[in-house]
């Protein structure tokens, strides 16, 4: 069955990447207002495509910023039902001097195709559309039924996707969310990412006296703003990168003996990442390699500190005022608003005399993570390896993805992280590409995993009742 639709997706290749080109070619920019018509026209253009591959009740759902656009096919009567999310909206292309293209004008260099976009994230968008239009032609019918939703605010925070999923929970209903935004481990090598740490980010203010004061003058009598603050933040860790802060690891979910074998079975090298990162030594938390500590163990990090004289030569003040931004990685099951208030007391608890400290929020998400042996990520692991013909890798993120905990949080649903693009791909950055080896590849694999799914779903339903 899935070698007909692979044949089918062969012969209209050019087809579809001519039309892929076409979407990538429209500068739906959400993070610059200029473009804001671009975002109409990026949606629309979506919306339109679902339409013409079959989906029915397509619409254009209108929020506080960027369009949501919806489509379903729901005919497969008894069969469950998969929510595929997308984004439309990409980041902007400075410095544009430094493509050997232009950005919004898509080219095949070298089996890569390069534009805006490409991997980040219309490209394996476009692949889901694709993939169902094949089954649709080849059989007639598709496995199960299919939602989409594809925002246009992604690449500035999503910020009004939590309202649209809140008030659109009936129509979003599911029983489980794929995502294609994430990347392979490498070239031909699959991955599967099953979880992601949360955020939760913040600013610390320190104000001592009422004006910097002459260190001759003042210096031993009065509070060095600085020092205060480092002494703040030197109380958050020990020197074996142990978090000090009192219940921070309260709800820390451990490691399963299965997750910890599918990390190791990944062989990743500390000496490799050494060299790569022109360091002598990695520090973290003791107990944990690397992979264990950057994907599953919680974090807290200064992201920046500042202060005082910051000029050429030396100025013999004693700074009123210093400021520190730090964030944690958060890890099921702790949550970010609990994280904040531990840290707030911490801080308080930690203030030396002679300052006062305030606190200003930042980004916060909460983590999420779908069981490992959960039938939705075992399907996708044998889907890739039919067609890469090597095992899945199980990854779990170090960053964030908040719109992923706000999906789990409001839909209870399992969420897949599906996808093709590979780190080496300049998302975010100039001359951003897509290797249509993965192009080629995903469709096929996806094709194996709606399939996959169907059957793994319907056991656990037969088996749970």
């Amino acid at each position: 069955m899935e070698h007909v639709i692979a044949e089918y997706l062969k012969e209209h290749r050019t087809e579809n990447l001519n039309q892929l080109k076409e979407w990538l070619a429209i500068p739906s920019i959400s993070a610059l207002p200029e473009h804001n018509d671009d975002i109409q026209r990026g949606a629309q253009w979506i919306a339109d495509h679902l339409e013409k591959i079959g989906m029915e009740n397509v619409k254009v759902y209108e929020t506080d910023g960027h369009p949501v656009v919806y489509g379903d096919w729901l005919k497969a009567e008894g069969k469950p039902t998969a929510l595929i999310y997308g984004h439309y909206d990409v980041q902007p292309v400075d410095p544009v001097e430094l493509w050997h293209s232009p950005p919004f004008k898509a080219e095949v260099r070298d089996e890569k195709l390069y534009a805006r976009g490409a991997s980040d994230d219309k490209g394996q968008v476009f692949m889901h559309l694709k993939v169902l239009e094949a089954i649709l032609k080849t059989r007639g019918t598709l496995p199960m039924n299919f939602k989409f939703c594809i925002e246009g605010e992604e690449e500035i925070g999503s910020a009004n996707l939590p309202k649209f999923i809140e008030e659109n929970t009936e129509l979003l209903s599911a029983d489980v969310i794929v995502i294609s935004d994430t990347g392979m481990l490498d070239r031909g090598k699959p991955a599967i990412c099953y979880g992601l740490r949360g955020l939760a980010a913040l600013q610390i203010d320190v104000k001592g006296a009422n004006s910097d004061l002459h260190s001759g003058l003042y210096g031993g009598a009065v509070q060095n703003a600085l020092h205060a603050i480092t002494e703040i933040l030197a109380s958050f860790r020990d020197g074996d990168g142990r978090i000090l802060v009192d219940g921070f690891y309260e709800n820390v979910q451990e490691m399963t003996p299965a997750e910890k074998e599918a990390f190791a079975a990944l062989n990743m090298s500390e000496e490799t990442l050494k060299q790569q990162l022109e360091v002598n030594e990695l520090f973290g938390e003791k107990g944990y390699t690397h992979v264990e500590q950057t994907w599953v163990r919680p974090t807290l990090e200064v992201n920046g500190i500042w202060g005082g004289f910051q000029g050429e030569g030396i100025k013999t003040v004693l700074p009123n005022e210093a400021h520190a931004k730090i964030s944690c990685r958060l890890v099921p099951n702790q949550q970010p608003d609990e994280i904040v208030e531990k840290l707030k007391r911490h801080i308080a608890g930690h203030t030396p005399p002679g300052v006062e400290v305030s606190v200003k929020l930042f980004d916060k998400g909460a983590p999420y993570v779908t069981p490992l042996e959960h039938p939705a990520i075992q399907a996708g692991a044998r889907a890739y390896e039919k067609v890469y013909g090597v095992p899945t890798a199980f990854t779990r993120g170090g960053g964030s993805i908040p719109i992923v905990a706000t999906f789990d949080d409001l839909l209870k649903l399992p969420v897949v992280l599906m996808g093709f693009g590979l780190s080496t791909e300049n998302f975010h950055a100039p001359n951003e590409h897509f290797h249509l080896e993965n192009f080629d590849k995903g469709m096929e694999t996806l094709a194996h995993y709606w399939y996959e799914l169907e059957e793994a779903l319907q056991k656990e339903e037969l088996i749970n009742k």
